[in-house]
């Protein structure tokens, strides 16, 4: 009796099971260390002057002040911030709950973290139709440093990943509804004598999902502006979804009746994310002390003069934000060449103190190196390798599918190799990598499909796994910044770039 009530509530247990273990990884010892660690300097602190004055000031004196209390640092002039509101305002939201302490301003970017993992174990389960796979999805995602380390930093990059994600999840989601309905009504023309395969087929009225799905990823674009590459490519993938559940149903007009029925979704576009963006200024409007509030009304004739003052300085705010982004070149330690985020060969090194504890040897440190899961980040490429010979030898497109977050969150970045990136950028698509690694680990094994295990593909599998999670824990030290002996951290060093 106890196995079949497991088994009815097989999807809430597994979305439990991964979720306590990512929480686990990620809110132990959050308020270590207890210093602002890498960009924390900037957004942990405008953060707290946006709950301090609306808006984010400029701050002087040491970095480091602000997470010993002292906020004298902090003046009125508007700072010359380079990234949208929305993370900051979340971040400003643990904040404004536990105050300004290093739990305070990272425990929405873990919560957040904590999100991420359970809606990829999800979405796994949903597209790879199997709660056992969505749930090792889950556990690949909780257990990987890149994953962990940026959930238990207050970065932008890691609100970004869930808004990308959680769009997806609408987008997925969306089709599965989409194609019960419009089989449902077609159906029922069936039963009226209709023939519902005539013309444009059945219509479907307002895709609620799908404008979810645009809202959030006007989210994601509110949180860093290269959230948009996932709308674009997720929102065509859509279109491409309705086409071929249309077509699969035998709806005569199935190209045409698809694309005539995007328009509004198009419209829809068009009118919310910009919508989204701007309202996520808010805060930026209702001050007056932000950078370049007031730019119109000093700068009379200048900028796109046709628009009212408060968003003709806008623009030109965001003009200048591109100007700093296109060419930003300032070298810098642990700048990555995008090429090798996938293999993480250069990975970002956030915090490295000697530090006094019983930690077995001389010299201790903490040290937090943002090194994703290797044995989770190598495969994942060999699976998106082979995703794409699925997709062309065997016309099998699922694993592409998977993959088509990965290529929006990486290729962007390839022609702007020049400028001063980080490999931690890549926290946005491995969420994309994990689902393409366990659709691989599936087919691995399941070769003949869901319901016939192979015994030699199930044990590698497991091996794998194993695998996995002894890595994982050998690692963990260097995701969370616990004291360790200083060659204990050297032992992790395996690459010089990794130095």
């Amino acid at each position: 009796m106890i196995w079949g009530w497991a088994y009815r509530w097989r999807v809430q247990l597994m979305a439990t099971g991964v979720g306590v273990l990512a929480a686990l990884l990620r809110f132990v010892t959050l308020s270590y260390p207890k210093a602002l660690v890498f960009d924390e300097v900037y957004y942990a602190r405008g953060a707290f002057s946006l709950l301090v004055f609306g808006y984010e000031g400029d701050w002087s004196g040491d970095d480091q002040w602000f997470a010993s209390g002292n906020y004298s640092g902090l003046s009125s002039e508007g700072d010359y911030v380079v990234h949208p509101m929305v993370g900051k305002l979340l971040i400003a939201v643990g904040i404004k709950i536990f105050g300004p302490t290093p739990f305070g301003w990272r425990v929405m970017e873990a919560l957040f973290g904590v999100a991420l993992v359970v809606i990829t174990a999800l979405i796994a389960r949903t597209l790879l139709r199997s709660t056992l796979f969505g749930g090792i999805a889950g556990v690949l995602l909780a257990v990987d440093g890149l994953a962990i380390t940026m959930s238990r930093t207050a970065l932008l990059d890691g609100f970004l990943a869930f808004f990308a994600m959680a769009g997806f999840g609408l987008i997925v989601w969306d089709r599965e509804r989409f194609r019960r309905r419009l089989s449902a009504r077609m159906d029922a023309a069936r039963a009226e004598g209709q023939d519902p395969t005539l013309g444009y087929g059945p219509r479907m009225g307002i895709r609620w999902m799908r404008l979810g799905a645009i809202v959030v990823f006007a989210l994601a674009m509110s949180t860093k502006w290269s959230g948009g590459y996932f709308a674009a490519v997720f929102l065509v993938l859509s279109i491409v979804w309705d086409m071929t559940t249309r077509r699969s149903l035998g709806i005569e007009r199935w190209f045409g009746g698809s694309a005539l029925r995007a328009i509004p979704t198009f419209l829809a576009t068009l009118v919310l994310m910009p919508t989204v963006y701007v309202a996520t200024w808010w805060n930026w409007f209702a001050t007056d002390g932000s950078y370049a509030r007031h730019w119109a009304e000093t700068h009379p004739g200048k900028g796109v003069t046709w628009l009212p003052d408060s968003l003709r300085s806008l623009v030109e705010y965001h003009r200048q934000m591109w100007e700093f982004h296109t060419h930003l070149t300032t070298p810098h330690s642990y700048q990555a060449n995008p090429w090798g985020w996938p293999l993480q060969i250069r990975p970002t090194s956030f915090y490295f103190e000697d530090v006094n504890a019983h930690c077995g040897a001389e010299r201790c440190v903490s040290a937090i190196t943002s090194i994703g899961n290797v044995a989770i980040w190598w495969v994942a490429v060999a699976a998106v390798l082979y995703a794409l010979w699925r997709l062309v030898r065997r016309r099998d497109p699922l694993g592409f599918v998977l993959s088509l977050g990965f290529f929006a969150g990486w290729v962007p970045w390839l022609p702007y190799a020049y400028r001063t990136i980080f490999t931690f950028y890549s926290i946005v698509f491995i969420p994309f990598l994990v689902l393409t690694l366990a659709w691989m680990l599936q087919r691995i094994a399941q070769p003949r499909g869901r319901g016939t295990w192979s015994p030699k593909g199930t044990l590698i599998v497991g091996v794998y796994l194993g695998i996995v999670l002894i890595i994982a824990g050998y690692f963990l030290p260097l995701w969370t910044g616990n004291p360790i002996p200083y060659d204990y951290w050297r032992m992790h060093m395996w690459t010089r770039p990794w130095i």
